[in-house]
């Protein structure tokens, strides 16, 4: 069963402030000395921005070839869980560990803040959680204030919440499984950086994951595993069959997938070729049972290809209904006196 996880009842408790740089370029780690004072008029608001984030993200653990005792971010995170008082200390070794490393030379500084929240529901559990957000880029905003008797305009730079560059959310659940992770990385110069050097952090390989990489792969195959004659809107009924059945189906069986949704042998084939060499992030094969995260599943139904462009500046958008009829409406053929292909269509009226 897919873990419900709910932020709707977290308080941020305690925050510490960082500015990390790059030792590579010779730049300084600079951390607060004293926890960071906040009112509770910005309390909700300072909650909301260190987990509005992590909504809907696939879920990590931390990991360790040897133990787990040896890795470094998992041991400050449970020192925190069990002793909250000694926060300050441990996000400052957080702090000193991302700035060590922060190895490529194209990483850049940014502002680190550690949060230490209460109230993460997991499956109905109240949990601790630490959040650490890093910014890599100040925006400038503006501020009119009443000064003298006149309102003034002054110009700042500073953190906008929704633009922030990497992110991650270690939920007190699991621990000897690694806790459960969230973390996200918009982008930099080393993509393996946050996750791997940093955090030392693998995908958990639960139902979510398991769903997301069958459905990538179904995807997948419809745009590349297939005959290359095969036309679009072949290609696109037999991925939007595929999503379907995960929209249907509770658990997930490969071989019931492959007869029920497949069905041609040819397409079986090539199913079967393609699926041998796909592997996921670790380079091990795709699950063949699970049970099915129906919303996951329906996020990769927008990764479809759904569109036929001709060279004429004709583009066609397919949709679900129409896979189901594609057969009856749509005819391709050659036109000898044209000497050109055609697409025809059939239908009632315009929408």
């Amino acid at each position: 069963m897919s873990l419900v996880v709910n932020f709707n009842k977290a308080t941020l408790e305690a925050l510490s402030l960082a500015k990390v740089g790059n030792q590579q370029r010779g730049e300084a780690l600079k951390t607060s000395k004293e926890l960071c004072k906040f009112d509770g008029a910005d309390k909700d608001m300072l909650t909301l921005a260190f987990l509005k984030p992590f909504r809907n993200l696939e879920r990590y653990r931390f990991q360790h070839k040897s133990s787990l005792d040896l890795h470094e971010m998992h041991s400050y995170a449970g020192t925190i869980f069990e002793q909250d008082d000694r926060f300050l200390t441990y996000s400052r070794k957080i702090a000193r560990h991302l700035y060590e490393s922060s190895k490529h030379p194209n990483i850049k500084a940014g502002d680190l803040c550690v949060a230490y929240l209460k109230g993460i529901q997991v499956d109905g559990t109240p949990c601790q959680a630490i959040s650490i957000v890093k910014s890599e880029t100040h925006l400038p905003f503006l501020e009119i204030s009443d000064q003298e008797g006149d309102l003034r305009l002054t110009t700042h730079n500073g953190i906008y919440p929704e633009k922030i560059d990497k992110g991650c959310l270690i939920i007190n659940h699991d621990k000897q499984g690694g806790y459960l992770v969230y973390t996200f990385d918009k982008g930099g110069a080393d993509a393996n950086f946050w996750v791997r050097d940093f955090l030392g952090a693998k995908a958990r390989k639960d139902d979510d994951f398991k769903t997301k990489k069958y459905a990538e792969m179904c995807v997948s195959f419809a745009d590349e595993g297939l005959p290359d004659e095969m036309p679009k809107e072949d290609r696109y009924r037999v991925a939007n069959d595929a999503m379907q059945y995960f929209a249907d189906k509770e658990e997930f069986n490969s071989d019931h997938f492959q007869e029920e949704v497949l069905r041609e042998p040819e397409i079986k084939e090539k199913f079967k070729q393609f699926k041998e060499n796909y592997k996921d992030e670790d380079g091990e094969p795709i699950s063949e049972e699970f049970q099915i995260n129906q919303k996951v599943a329906k996020k990769m139904s927008s990764k479809i290809k759904s569109v036929l462009k001709l060279d004429t500046g004709v583009v066609m958008r397919f949709t679900p209904d129409f896979a189901e009829r594609s057969e009856e409406i749509m005819e391709r053929g050659f036109d000898e006196k044209m000497g050109m292909k055609y697409v025809k269509v059939y239908f009632n009226e315009e929408m």
